[in-house]
């Protein structure tokens, strides 16, 4: 059976993108499938994570497969000073396949080129995010019965946020309109702008995260400053608070407006917001465990 890897969103075609949403539907209905029986998984998580580890890990279990792996890279031979090669080649003799994710960009690239089994990015530095962006656009599709001439608001950290990053690339495909909204620190890096330029996306970019804006929007998409990525403690400080969304301003939105977040949050989404009809984010983390099973078989050349 033919494998693949998923290392980037763009290593997706738009029919692919569509083909792993049905897939991914399909799981949702029956999420139970004995599909990995006699299947290995390594899950190898150089950077923390908790919903990208635990939905994937999840996903292996309700296929009947195994995992193998760490969650901790100072429980690896890493802490001993083994090289990411070794331990790709290592692992690629235990596994059927490698979920990682790594704190430097391009390090899921490199994995692909050497490993002996696919490899599948669960992010790699501020980079990219591909399996994130699979369960965003399910997620979309869900809650707008479609993909197309959608408004996109994306706010907060779009300079280091690698999940806004792919699926802006990903959205490419179905015509959208896109809100940046960030402070001067954090704003879209040009060459996702330039992108747009290429493609004939329109966008607008701002600091100001105003009602006019949310009230033309259909999905709203939050993102944490993460304070990981600055060296500079003091500007991470200066910068982490500036956007909170509050259930007030919701109030003049579509009815069918979704807010979404790649979680964890922090401060930039109100409690107050959880109980109101817009927002999405505990439900997009659920359709991460649909989305990547989905995006497992493909990897495994499986069919559904």
């Amino acid at each position: 059976m033919k494998t693949r890897n998923l290392i980037s969103i763009t290593d997706l075609s738009k029919g692919e993108i569509l083909d792993l949403i049905t897939t991914a539907q399909e799981f949702e209905r029956n999420p139970n499938q004995r599909l990995l029986e006699g299947k290995v998984v390594a899950s190898l998580f150089f950077e923390p994570s908790t919903r990208t580890r635990l939905s994937f890990e999840t996903a292996v279990n309700r296929l009947g497969g195994r995992v193998i792996g760490f969650s901790d890279a100072s429980t690896s031979s890493q802490s001993k000073g083994e090289s990411l090669k070794d331990t790709i080649m290592m692992v690629s003799n235990y596994a059927d396949l490698i979920v990682m994710r790594h704190p430097l960009m391009g390090a899921a690239r490199y994995a692909s080129e050497i490993s002996r089994v696919p490899i599948i990015n669960a992010g790699d530095g501020a980079n990219q995010h591909p399996t994130q962006t699979m369960l965003d656009l399910y997620t979309i599709q869900q809650t707008q019965g479609h993909l197309d001439n959608l408004t996109i608001t994306m706010v907060g950290d779009l300079k280091y946020g690698r999940t806004v990053h792919s699926l802006l690339e990903a959205m490419h495909h179905f015509n959208p309109r896109f809100n940046f909204v960030a402070c001067d620190v954090l704003q879209m890096p040009g060459q996702y702008k330039q992108f747009c330029r290429e493609q004939g996306i329109p966008y607008t970019e701002t600091t100001e995260f105003s009602s006019d804006i949310i009230n033309q929007s259909d999905i709203i998409y939050m993102t944490r400053v993460q304070r990981e990525r600055f060296s500079d403690m003091m500007e991470y400080e200066r910068v982490k608070n500036l956007y909170t969304l509050t259930a007030s301003m919701l109030q003049g939105g579509k009815p069918t407006m979704r807010v979404l977040h790649p979680l964890p949050r922090v401060t930039e989404i109100a409690q107050d917001v959880d109980d109101t009809p817009w927002a999405y984010y505990f439900e997009q983390a659920r359709n991460g465990l649909y989305a990547r099973q989905a995006i497992i078989c493909r990897a495994l050349g499986i069919n559904v």
